[in-house]
C-alpha cells in the first residue's frame, strides 16, 4: 500500500512538512510497513516558499531587501531542488507584506513593493531563469511601481525625476520608460500565483477592495483608484498593454498588473502552481490513498484551497481522499462534493486554542492513528450481500 500525505501548513503554527511529518506518525502506529511519500503543498499564499523547498529538497536564501516602509530587513526566498532551469519560489509579503508595518503606520500612500523588485533581483543574480512569485498579503496599492523601479524601469514625472515611492506617487507619473530594465528579464519566465480576479480599477478594484485593510481611509481610497486608473492609462499608452479590467490585476493591491505589464508574468491558480512545481502528481499515479489537511476546513476550502486542489487531483487517478483539520466548520460538508471523501478533526476533547496549538504535534498524530484503525478496519471488512 502507498499513501501519499500532501498537507498545507497549518498556519501560525506548524509547517506542511511538519504537519506531514506528525500524520505520518499516526499511519505507522498502525501500519508500520506502509510506503509513504510526503509532498508538502501550499497554495500560492504563506508558506509556499517553505512548502516547495521541503517538497524539491530545495534551500532558502536570505537576502536584504527594502520593507514597505523604506526600511531595510532581511527577507527570504526559496531555490527548487533539482529543477531545470533554475527556479526560485517568492513571497511578496516576506519584503512587502502588512505584518511588516505597525498599525498605527499603515498607509498604502507611502508603502512600496520595492523590496519585492529587490528579491526577484537577488534570483536573477543566482542565476534564476524561472521565477514562481506569491502575491498575497501585501501592505502596498502601487500597482507593482515599486518592483519595477527595483528592476530598472523609470516612472517619471512631468519634470523628467523619478516619481515618489508608494501608492501615492502614482499622481505624479507622466510616462514611462523601460529602456533600463534589467535585460535577464527578458529571458526569465515569471508565474504568479493569483486566486483573486479583481480588476485594476473600480468597486471590486485594488484600491476599493484591498485598500482599507492596508490602512488607507475613504478618501484614499478614492484618490488610490482614480491614481491606478491614470496609471493603466499610461501602461496602455506606451507599453502598449491594457491591464486595467483584467482579472487579477487588484491582486496584492495591483502587483498583479504591474507584473502582467512590464513583464508579461501569467496569472494562475495558486495551488495549481504548487501541484505542477512539486511533482504531487508524479507521486499519485500508483498511491492507494491520498492525505491532505489544513487548519481549518470550512466552504471557503473549495474556492483554490489546499485540500481540494489536492482532491482534485487525487480523483484523476480515482484516488480516496482523507483530510485533517484543527478546525471543522458545520458548513464544510460541502467538501464532500469536490473531491474529499473523509474528514478528521485532530481535536480529541474540549480544549483552547492555546492548548491545540501547543499539542498540535502530538494530537495530529493520534488523529491520524485513529483514522487509519478505520481504514484498516476497512480494508478487513466484507460487505454483505
Amino acid at each position: 500500500m502507498k499513501i501519499v500525505i500532501a498537507p498545507d501548513s497549518f498556519k501560525g503554527n506548524l509547517t506542511a512538512r511538519e504537519v506531514a511529518d506528525a500524520i505520518e506518525v499516526g499511519i505507522r502506529r498502525i501500519m508500520p510497513d506502509v510506503e509513504i511519500v510526503k509532498v508538502p503543498m501550499a497554495d500560492g499564499g504563506e508558506g509556499t516558499v517553505q512548502a516547495l523547498v521541503d517538497a524539491t529538497s530545495g534551500e532558502i536564501i536570505t537576502a536584504e531587501v527594502t520593507d514597505p516602509l523604506g526600511n531595510r530587513i532581511n527577507a527570504v526566498f526559496g531555490i527548487l531542488g533539482n529543477r531545470e532551469p533554475k527556479t526560485a519560489v517568492i513571497e511578496m509579503a516576506s519584503a512587502s507584506g502588512l505584518p511588516l508595518v505597525p498599525l498605527d503606520k499603515r498607509n498604502p500612500m507611502i508603502t512600496t513593493t520595492y523590496g519585492t523588485g529587490e528579491l526577484i533581483l537577488k534570483a536573477l543574480d543566482i542565476g534564476c531563469k524561472r521565477l514562481i512569485i506569491g502575491i498575497g498579503g501585501s501592505a502596498t496599492v502601487d500597482g507593482g511601481a515599486g518592483v519595477a523601479q527595483a528592476l530598472g524601469i523609470r516612472l517619471i514625472d512631468k519634470d523628467g525625476n523619478d516619481i515618489p515611492r508608494g501608492g501615492g506617487g502614482l499622481k505624479y507619473l507622466d510616462r514611462i520608460d523601460i529602456s533600463g530594465i534589467d535585460q535577464r528579464l527578458k529571458e526569465t519566465e515569471i508565474i504568479v500565483a493569483c486566486d483573486v480576479d479583481n480588476p485594476l480599477v473600480g468597486p471590486r478594484g485594488a484600491s476599493a477592495v484591498f485598500g482599507p485593510q492596508k490602512g488607507a481611509t475613504p478618501e484614499m481610497v478614492e484618490q488610490l483608484d482614480m491614481f491606478l486608473d491614470r496609471y493603466a492609462d499610461i501602461i496602455k499608452r506606451d507599453l502598449a498593454v491594457d491591464v486595467k479590467y483584467a482579472p487579477g490585476a487588484g491582486a496584492a493591491g495591483g502587483l498583479g498588473a504591474g507584473l502582467m505589464a512590464f513583464f508579461k508574468a501569467q496569472l494562475k491558480s495558486g495551488i495549481d502552481i504548487v501541484i505542477s512545481a512539486s511533482g504531487l502528481e508524479n507521486s499519485l499515479k500508483d498511491a492507494d490513498l491520498v492525505i491532505t489537511g489544513e487548519g481549518k476546513i470550512d466552504r471557503q476550502t473549495i474556492y483554490g484551497k489546499t485540500p481540494i486542489g489536492v482532491a482534485k487531483s487525487a480523483k484523476k487517478y480515482g484516488l480516496p481522499v482523507i483530510a485533517f483539520a484543527g478546525n471543522i466548520n458545520t458548513d464544510s460538508n460541502v467538501v464532500y462534493e469536490n473531491g474529499i471523501d473523509g474528514l478528521m478533526s485532530i481535536i480529541s476533547h474540549p480544549m483552547t486554542l492555546e492548548t491545540a496549538m501547543e499539542r498540535s504535534k502530538e494530537l495530529l498524530a493520534d488523529a491520524s492513528e485513529r483514522a487509519f484503525r478505520l481504514v484498516k478496519l476497512g480494508m478487513n471488512f466484507k460487505l454483505i450481500d
